[in-house]
């Protein structure tokens, strides 16, 4: 045999023998093992089985969420929170219908091939159900004194992931810090989208108008109702007479107390008599008789 012949028999000798060992162990795969799904649509999580000899592995499905591990696939049947919502799709993939926010987790599909000489493999898969925000819950002061600080506080907890913040004067979207945009360089704002809070280190008569701010995350977006803040001037001066009145009034009010005593309008009346029957003095008995009054006698009146 020419040694071109040989070398081509070895060759596809150590494929076959490469090929019959791969074909003894059972091997997964996944198209997608970071699926993403909004709430309340169907969703595939794949597990393809690429190589097994064994006509009926067993096929497991596990949901690992808060280090608690439950089945949603065992025995040929979906089990759990998924029983009528789930199947088994193309052999071991797992389709779910009308995802929730509480099957966000990490699945783990299991294949066991007692046929094979490597009779298990496993693949994870890490589903995320994104939830649109609701209407957030915003707090804006109505009036705020001018140079004084304040905050403005944009709050939405339903939506994932968690949202960003942006918020809107008038209409008009505000940039993360005022000293980043000319328009708002007289302004002393910051914006922290993470948390939703603007806060102002001293307010200006411009910063009065209708405030509200947008939450938003991959699977939408909610606004809540504009409100209004004014900011206003102290008027000192009104402050300083307003003291002056009130320190007079109780001036004249201590007067009046003063004069009203001395003029004797709280002296104290005099007592008066009070009148009470004698008492009976002691060791004497009082006899009645029809014909006299009383008859007095001592006690040591012996009959």
């Amino acid at each position: 045999m020419a040694p071109a012949q040989s070398g081509a028999v070895l060759g596809l000798s150590l494929s076959l023998l490469l090929g019959a060992c791969r074909i003894q162990a059972v091997k997964l795969s996944s198209d997608n093992l970071t699926p993403t799904v909004m709430e309340f649509q169907s969703v595939e999580l794949s597990c393809i089985i690429k190589s097994t000899k064994t006509p009926n592995p067993r096929i497991e499905w596990k949901k690992i969420r808060n280090d608690e591990t439950t089945y949603v696939y065992f025995d040929d049947e979906v089990t759990g929170a998924f029983e009528n919502r789930a199947d088994l799709l193309n052999r071991a993939s797992l389709m779910i219908k009308n995802a929730t926010r509480t099957d966000t987790a990490t699945y783990r599909c299991e294949v066991v091939a007692k046929s094979d000489e490597k009779t298990i493999d496993e693949i994870k898969i890490v589903l995320t159900v994104q939830v649109k925000p609701v209407v957030p819950r915003c707090i804006v002061p109505k009036s705020v004194p001018v140079g004084s600080a304040a905050a403005l506080y944009c709050d939405e907890k339903e939506g994932f992931p968690n949202p960003t913040y942006r918020w809107y004067w008038n209409s008009e979207p505000l940039p993360e810090e005022s000293k980043s945009h000319p328009k708002y360089v007289n302004s002393s704002f910051k914006v922290d989208p993470k948390s939703g809070t603007l806060t102002f280190t001293s307010v200006v008569k411009a910063d009065t108008g209708v405030y509200y701010c947008i939450a938003t995350n991959q699977a939408g977006s909610a606004k809540c109702e504009g409100h209004s803040m004014e900011v206003y001037d102290l008027n000192i001066a009104a402050i300083v007479g307003g003291v002056i009145v009130v320190v007079l009034i109780l001036a004249l009010i201590i007067m009046g107390l003063c004069f009203a005593y001395r003029k004797g309008y709280f002296a104290n009346s005099k007592p008066s008599t009070s009148y009470k029957t004698p008492a009976k003095p002691d060791c004497v008995n009082y006899l009645r008789t029809e014909d006299e009054g009383d008859f007095r006698h001592k006690s040591s009146f012996v009959i």
